[in-house]
């Protein structure tokens, strides 16, 4: 990665940290607009890395659904999942 993959990326990640401890799912775009007023070319990189690891979180969430469900607690076991 370069420079600018790697400062997009970790911004993203503190970003999404922040966004989920907010409750705003919406912050990044926010800070998107922010961003793209000194460098769009950084925005790009930023905005990227978001899509990448929400579609990241997204997929494993997923994943994990399909894996509970198709794996049931054995009989008798009264955990919910």
């Amino acid at each position: 990665m370069s420079y600018l993959d790697d400062l997009a990326d970790k911004l993203a990640q503190d970003v999404l940290d922040a966004q989920d401890k907010l409750g705003e799912d919406r912050l990044y775009i926010e800070i998107g607009g922010v961003i793209a007023a000194a460098s769009t070319t950084l925005e790009e990189a930023f905005l990227t890395a978001c899509r990448v690891r929400l579609a990241e979180r997204r997929a494993r969430d997923y994943l994990v659904d399909r894996v509970r469900k198709a794996d049931p607690p054995p009989a008798g076991d009264d955990r919910t999942a």
